[in-house]
């Protein structure tokens, strides 16, 4: 404290920053102690035999680990799939959790399904509680959970699954690693084509079609009023499942979202999930899987497997957060800044690439999807501009199979700057190329 005039607690957090490091071992009574340390020189180890023991790889993570990763600090970053911070309920999210954390029965063991109210809550956003009772929703812990423990209940190994595409690369990894048979069905503007889709059900004969009906993601499309019912109809002569990832339902950016297909839904073919990390924060690991039926009960299975219960502090931090009357507050705020960021980019990007490039502008979710000219790579693209800091997704990472030309995801939930300054260098990487 005298040689370096520091406090006695910045001594105590130096120490226990040495000791946490192994170099020095406090001794009760006696005093702290350098640990004595041998140098070891260990032989080269040998990982090779576990190729072997692997066998086959059962997916390719290399598309999610990209969008996973936390980028350079200083980097432009256009590629999140989730709100920045400066939009995330953290307020809210801080103070449930805070009084959450103090309940003691919430420490205890729990019901697998997950908390009444928070069940409750999920089952009354359906159609005001008509679709689905609370002993039909299953809590997990995020989106990405819900849909790995739903698409290895509903589909076998080796077995095909319906996929929109473009269509969400989280699925795409699940199915993967899950051992299962890709089968994309092409959009349009008004959302997946139903003759294709019809098609797609009688060649293959699955028994299960993964989408997105509202605000897709990365493409934005909404499936239309007119092919809704011609879907559902379509799941009902293939006595097929439906899974509907509802995923962007808090972030219609123009009006009311649609309805949810499961609304609309008689005979229990639509398993329906609907995450809060989009809408809330990334750290909000609460999500809801429904279903009717048999279903259910091949789902519950599934979820016993994968773990015990979602924790009970988040799980009631959950319930605060959207019972709280600040939580209207937050969506509304939200919603405003995403609409005037996605009208900075959608500018930004007219100025600079002018027709180089095409997208239709979103009316919900945070994505913007766009089309290079087709001698354009994606991947280079991506990478070259990786180089100047600048982070975009590539569309290929977001098709099951060969995409139809050449997309980036572009996110616009960055600040207008970082949006200008993104489309700035986009724009020069890709009249560059031209």
């Amino acid at each position: 404290m005298r040689d370096h005039r520091i406090s006695p607690a910045t001594v105590e957090r130096a120490f226990a920053q040495l000791a946490s490091e192994g170099l020095i071992e406090p001794k009760p009574g006696q005093g702290t102690f350098v640990r004595q340390t041998q140098k070891i020189v260990a032989e080269e180890a040998d990982f090779s035999w576990q190729s072997v023991a692997l066998g086959s790889a059962r997916g390719d993570g290399g598309s999610m680990g990209a969008l996973l990763a936390l980028p350079p600090s200083d980097s432009l970053v256009l590629s999140m799939g989730y709100l920045p911070p400066d939009l995330q309920a953290t307020g809210l999210l801080t103070n449930a959790l805070r009084q959450a954390a103090a309940r003691p029965e919430l420490w205890d063991r729990l019901s697998m399904e997950g908390l009444e109210p928070l069940r409750a809550w999920f089952a009354r956003e359906i159609g005001n509680g008509s679709v689905f009772a609370p002993h039909e929703v299953m809590i997990c812990a995020g989106g990405q959970a819900a849909i790995a423990s739903t698409l290895r209940a509903l589909v076998p190994h080796g077995r095909p699954i319906l996929v929109e595409a473009p269509t969400y690369t989280g699925a795409i990894s699940v199915a993967r690693t899950a051992g299962l048979e890709l089968v994309p069905v092409a959009m349009d503007e008004n959302g997946v084509r139903p003759d294709l889709l019809a098609d797609a059900f009688r060649q293959t004969g699955a028994r299960v079609f993964y989408c997105q009906p509202a605000f897709s993601n990365p493409s934005g499309v909404v499936l239309s009023s007119e092919r809704r019912a011609a879907v559902l109809d379509i799941a009902q002569q293939a006595r097929a499942f439906i899974v509907e990832d509802d995923w962007a339902r808090d972030l219609a950016l123009v009006g009311a979202a649609p309805p949810p297909l499961a609304a609309e839904d008689r005979h229990g073919h639509v398993v329906y999930i609907r995450s809060l990390a989009k809408s809330a924060a990334p750290g909000l690991r609460v999500a809801a899987i429904m279903a009717r039926g048999a279903a259910l009960a091949r789902l519950k299975a599934v979820r016993g497997s994968d773990d015990f219960s979602v924790s009970g502090p988040l799980q009631a931090a959950a319930v605060s957060i959207r019972s709280a009357p600040a939580w209207k507050r937050h969506l509304n705020m939200a919603r405003a800044v995403l609409i005037e960021r996605r009208d900075t980019l959608v500018a930004a990007l007219r100025t600079e690439l002018g027709d180089r490039a095409s997208f239709r502008v979103p009316v919900g979710g945070m994505h913007l999807w766009v089309r290079l000219p087709d001698h354009i790579s994606d991947i280079g693209i991506t990478e070259e501009l990786a180089r100047q800091r600048v982070i975009v997704s590539p569309g290929q990472a977001w098709f099951p199979a060969d995409p139809p030309g050449s997309f980036l995801r572009l996110t616009f939930g960055a600040s207008p700057a970082a949006l200008r300054e993104g489309a700035n260098r986009l724009g020069i990487a890709v009249r560059q190329q031209v």
